[in-house]
């Protein structure tokens, strides 16, 4: 029997592809899929996941995981929505506040999350590189 069409081995990985292929978020050359992304919530997202994602991997945030990136930006919208909700309330206005804890424990979750996903990569790429004094080292010894 032969295997099933459109495995994922039959794939070719999303980079492969053509970037006229790929949508814009894919590219990297927008955040969202719809919104044109100007506006003063999307400028404070973009603030927040650049920090969430340089606290995360200092050189680069191609050096993450898809995983961790996607969910670095939930983290980013939970925040701002949260962020949203306590100047609401520092206006005077009234808030939700079951809404306002249940997106406040989403966001600690995710966090969890997000910072074991990291710890358990860290692990997978630990630098096997050797340090400059055992090259030296290496070099000492005749």
């Amino acid at each position: 029997m032969e295997a099933p069409f459109n495995t994922p081995n039959d794939r070719p990985a999303p980079a492969s592809r053509a970037p006229t292929l790929r949508s814009k978020v894919t590219n990297g050359r927008s955040h969202f899929v719809e919104a044109d992304g100007r506006g003063p919530w999307a400028r404070r997202w973009r603030d927040v996941l650049a920090e969430l994602l340089y606290e995360l991997e200092p050189r680069g945030a191609d050096l993450l995981s898809e995983g961790q990136r996607q969910l670095a930006r939930r983290i980013a919208t939970l925040a701002i929505a949260c962020e949203r909700m306590e100047g609401e309330a520092a206006d005077g206005r009234e808030i939700d506040f079951i809404a306002y804890g249940a997106l406040t424990d989403r966001l600690g979750r995710a966090l969890q999350r997000l910072v074991a996903l990291n710890k358990r990569r860290s692990k997978e790429l630990k630098d096997v590189a050797p340090t400059l004094a055992e090259l030296l080292e290496r070099e000492a010894v005749p």
